[in-house]
């Protein structure tokens, strides 16, 4: 009389090909968490980097030619440390140019953040159009 059912090859083969199946599945998971986890942290430092650009294009009074800088609060950035600094030089300039002459001002802002123990940082650019006064050309008060 002949028995129904599966033989001990049977399932063990069929169990591995399970394991192989899951861990293969497993991996792709942790890929792909790993990588949302960094798009995470990209988006933050994307949005943080455009409200800052947008405060240094209305803001009056900035430094020229030297590097400033500085952070967001923890309560802001997740927890995470997240800086910037940022540049403003001039980027085109009339000849001959003199006091209340328009010129372009090139503000160059770049965001550094610590994401899976390397520091990660892109680079904005922004122009805003400013006045020149005798202080920028070196001239009186």
């Amino acid at each position: 009389m002949r028995q129904r059912g599966f033989t001990l090859l049977e399932v063990l083969v069929a169990t591995l090909i399970m394991a192989i199946a899951i861990a293969g599945l497993m991996s792709a998971l942790n890929t792909s968490l790993r990588s949302a986890a960094r798009l995470t942290d990209y988006d933050r430092a994307a949005l943080l980097a455009r409200q800052k650009m947008d405060e240094l294009l209305i803001a009056e009074r900035l430094p020229r030619g030297t590097v400033f800088e500085g952070t967001w609060g923890r309560e802001v950035t997740g927890g995470e440390e997240i800086g910037w600094q940022a540049r403003l030089t001039p980027f085109e300039m009339p000849k001959g140019s003199g006091p209340g002459i328009p010129f372009l001002e090139r503000i160059e802002l770049q965001i550094f953040w610590k994401s899976g123990g390397q520091t990660r940082k892109f680079t904005l650019e922004g122009f805003r159009r400013e006045v020149l006064t005798a202080g920028d050309l070196g001239v009186g008060p």
